[in-house]
């Protein structure tokens, strides 16, 4: 068993890539990702739904001798799609091969890919919904028939040829599920939604890298970055890193509450996470739009910031925290964003520098 990485994932933006609260890879998490990274479904802290529904599947296949049905892994950015599909294959004994979306450009760059692949190997797609339509339409006969159609030659001339494949499992995870189109949708077996992790799960995720990292960290000092981890893995252990650098630096390597609370603060993330960004989105829809509705175009705008990266890091927190609601108009800003950001609620605030 073994794992091959085809081509390096998606892109990220500058901008989002310089966001220590961003769910989205950066350069620094491959070595992070890879210390880090459970091996067993055992291992993994969190999504017990997922992880029980995945132990029966697995179970069953092992038990058919038969490869796992297709795997659709969907939700915010960090929270352990990437690793779920490695410990899926790890658990099934196969090799994994991972891609993503974008950097299928061609059909035939997908058919070299799936004629490579052994029996019951697994075929990693990232940022699925980003397949082009093309790619699309050969990766549907693979996935239902486990067929290619190749063709050979141009013009009149050319023809057709069927390649059988063997049994293999594509697990595609993906930040936009609406996005996928129904009929690549209806084809994977099992669908699972991620979602962001409590503060007890998100405090064992830090007690089990702190180990790891030989950081030494009491409870006060973890539970200050628990708060500020907007629940995702992936962010918590990038903060954990910061503040571990801070520690060595300013208080002899301990991370205490004072500690933490000091690091965090010159990174600018306030006690539930948010960062300047996220009061950027808040402040920018309070004060310029009377709390909204306005839509996500105008916010990115009156912002310099991308539409992309406000929809897929920024919005799926502040629904969860309920600052922000998505309405047929636009988004509206809740009493409880009015009441974060100090503004009384229902009154247009005075104009204020966003800076």
């Amino acid at each position: 068993m073994g794992v091959s990485i085809v081509v390096p994932f998606g892109y990220n933006s500058p901008r989002d890539m310089e966001r220590i609260t961003s769910g989205k890879p950066r350069p620094e998490d491959t070595v992070l990702d890879t210390s880090l990274r459970p091996r067993r479904l055992d291992d993994f802290i969190g999504q017990d739904k997922v992880k029980d529904n995945l132990r029966i599947a697995i179970a069953a296949a092992k038990g058919r001798g038969d490869a796992l049905d297709h795997i659709l892994l969907y939700g915010p950015p960090g929270l352990g799609k990437t690793t779920l599909a490695n410990i899926i294959a790890i658990e099934m004994g196969v090799n994994i091969r991972t891609t993503s979306g974008p950097a299928i450009e061609r059909s035939g760059d997908l058919a070299a890919i799936l004629t490579n692949l052994q029996r019951d190997d697994v075929l990693f797609i990232d940022e699925v919904h980003r397949l082009s339509r093309v790619v699309e339409e050969v990766l549907y006969p693979a996935m239902e028939d486990f067929a290619i159609n190749i063709v050979i030659g141009k013009g009149p001339g050319a023809r057709s040829i069927r390649l059988s494949l063997p049994r293999f499992t594509i697990i595609g995870a993906t930040t936009r599920f609406a996005m996928l189109s129904p009929p690549l949708r209806d084809r994977f077996g099992a669908v699972y939604r991620l979602d962001f992790y409590d503060e007890p799960a998100i405090e064992r995720v830090l007690e089990r890298s702190a180990r790891i990292f030989g950081v030494k960290a009491d409870e006060g000092g973890l539970g200050e970055i628990t708060h500020r981890a907007r629940g995702t893995p992936r962010v918590a252990n990038r903060l954990l890193k910061r503040v571990r650098d801070y520690a060595q630096v300013m208080a002899d390597g301990e991370i205490t509450e004072d500690v933490a609370r000091d690091a965090l603060g010159m990174l600018d993330i306030d006690p539930i996470g948010l960062d300047e960004l996220d009061h950027r989105v808040l402040q920018t829809i309070i004060e310029k739009f009377d709390g909204g509705p306005v839509g996500l175009d105008t916010i990115a705008a009156s912002i310099s910031e991308e539409a992309d990266t406000i929809m897929d890091v920024c919005e799926p927190y502040l629904l969860q925290l309920g600052y922000l609601e998505r309405t047929p108009r636009g988004r509206v800003a809740t009493r409880f964003a009015y009441e974060h950001l100090g503004i009384p609620y229902g009154k247009r605030p005075p104009q204020t520098s966003l800076f």
